[in-house]
Order: C-alpha cells, then sequence, then structure tokens
C-alpha cells in the first residue's frame, strides 16, 4: 500500500470532535423528526443534515489519524467499510428498537468498528495503535451520516420510513456514495507534509454540505418542495462559506512551504 502522511499536529482535541459529532448528529436526527412530526410539514429535515455534517467532521478527522500510520490506498476500503457498517446497523436499530434506533443502530456500528479494528490487529497484523478507535470512531460516523441523510429525504426516523422513502427510490446509493466521499475526500485532498487538521476539517464541512445538498435533491419528491428547497439552500451556504475559508487555508499553508523543496519545479 502506498504511504499518505499527514503533517500536522491535532489542534482539536478527538475526543471533544467524537462528542460534537455524535452529540451533533443524533440530535439533528431528532430534532428533524419532532419538529416535523410537530408542524406536519418537512421544514426542518435540514437539521438532520447539519447532524451529518457534524459527524462527517468526526469521521473525517479519524480518517487523518489513521493515515498517520501509512495506509495509503487502504483508506477509500477503510471508509467504505465503516459506511457499510453503519449502514447494516442503522437498519438492525431502526428495525428492532423503533424511536431509539439511531441510537441502537449508531451503537452497533461502534462496535462493529472496534471489533474489526481488533481483527486487523490481532489476526491481520497490521499493528496500527489507533485501529480499533478509529474504525468505532468510522462507523459511529458512518451510522449517524446514514440515518442523518435518510432523515433529511424522508423527514422522519422510522425503518418503514427509510424502506420507502431511501432504499426503494433508490436514494440510499445517493446516501451512501456522497456520505463515504464527504468523509474519505478532505484528507485526500489535503494529504501531504503540509496537512493541517483545521484545513482538512474545513474541507469536512464543504464536503458535507454537499453531500446534505444531494440528500435534499432527492427530498424533492419525499418531504415535498418547501423543505427540500430550504435543505438545499442551507446547505448551498454552508458549502459556500466552507469553501471560502478552506481556500484562505490553502493559500496560508501554501505560503508555507514555498521555498522548502517540497514543492514541484516551478513552486505555486
Amino acid at each position: 500500500m502506498s504511504v499518505a502522511a499527514g503533517g500536522g499536529e491535532s489542534k482539536i482535541d478527538k475526543t471533544k470532535l467524537t462528542m460534537y459529532g455524535l452529540g451533533g448528529g443524533i440530535l439533528g436526527i431528532y430534532l428533524a423528526h419532532v419538529l416535523n412530526m410537530i408542524t406536519g410539514t418537512g421544514y426542518f429535515s435540514f437539521l438532520a443534515g447539519l447532524g451529518a455534517i457534524a459527524a462527517i467532521v468526526m469521521g473525517a478527522d479519524a480518517v487523518r489519524r489513521v493515515c498517520a500510520y501509512g495506509i495509503g490506498t487502504g483508506v477509500p476500503s477503510i471508509g467504505m467499510m465503516a459506511m457499510g457498517m453503519g449502514l447494516v446497523a442503522a437498519m438492525f436499530g431502526l428495525a428492532v428498537a423503533g424511536i431509539a434506533g439511531p441510537i441502537i443502530g449508531i451503537a452497533i456500528a461502534m462496535g462493529f468498528g472496534y471489533f474489526v479494528g481488533m481483527l486487523a490487529n490481532k489476526i491481520i497484523k497490521m499493528n496500527i495503535p489507533v485501529m480499533e478507535e478509529v474504525l468505532m470512531s468510522l462507523g459511529g460516523a458512518g451510522a449517524v451520516v446514514i440515518i442523518a441523510l435518510s432523515v433529511v429525504i424522508s423527514g422522519q426516523i422510522g425503518y418503514q420510513d427509510m424502506l420507502n422513502d431511501v432504499v426503494f427510490t433508490g436514494f440510499i446509493a445517493i446516501v451512501f456514495i456522497a456520505g463515504a466521499l464527504a468523509i474519505l475526500q478532505p484528507f485526500n485532498a489535503n494529504l501531504g507534509p503540509d496537512e493541517t487538521q483545521d484545513r482538512t476539517l474545513v474541507h469536512a464541512i464543504s464536503t458535507g454540505g454537499l453531500a446534505m445538498f444531494a440528500a435534499g435533491i432527492g427530498s424533492l419528491i419525499t418531504v415535498g418542495v418547501g423543505g427540500a428547497v430550504l435543505t438545499m439552500l442551507i446547505a448551498a451556504a454552508i458549502w459556500l462559506k466552507a469553501f471560502l475559508w478552506y481556500f484562505k487555508l490553502v493559500k496560508r499553508d501554501s505560503a508555507g512551504v514555498v521555498g522548502t523543496g517540497l514543492l514541484a519545479e516551478g513552486g505555486l
């Protein structure tokens, strides 16, 4: 496998990011469900999208931490596996636990992640110290993103809602791919000797905005035009703000390596 290295230290503690990712994701999911139920509309589905972005940032940080150990081309495999665990766990949780389904699904996904990480280290002998912890975080992030983007589309928490509005319509493919890319792309776009945590995570906010926008498009035929347009407008605003912020950080970090020999011939 090729080597991918992150060059920047973590200024934001991983525990805080996990708390924000899981807490923000669960809060967004339940607020969207409750407020949509109370108002009888789909206008609050965007809150689940905000929860998905929180989990995407958490997942992107987990990716950059495991990449420090040089797993390189294995990153997409880890990400897709995490989303797969998240999808299976989410469907199981919603099927058996009803309104508590998201919490049960997220917990199961994190358990899956820890178990797979343990197998990778103990059986496959990858010997990456953070593997169990990172796969647990990625499993949780994957489950939150799957559920949250599904709630954006369906407007409700529920196994049957997810089947009818997300799975049977085929939107589950958009949820899976857009969610996985949103988590994996930030580090992939920033890896190298000048990679910094803030730039990578700001990029995760922008990719999260795009995933939320994609789910908003799907919701046009499920929650209705009003709720869908509101979701897409908020997602577009988040993407634009985050991308402009990201561009400033790119210029800051690019200037930092000019003349170091780390750039290609011709510089910037």
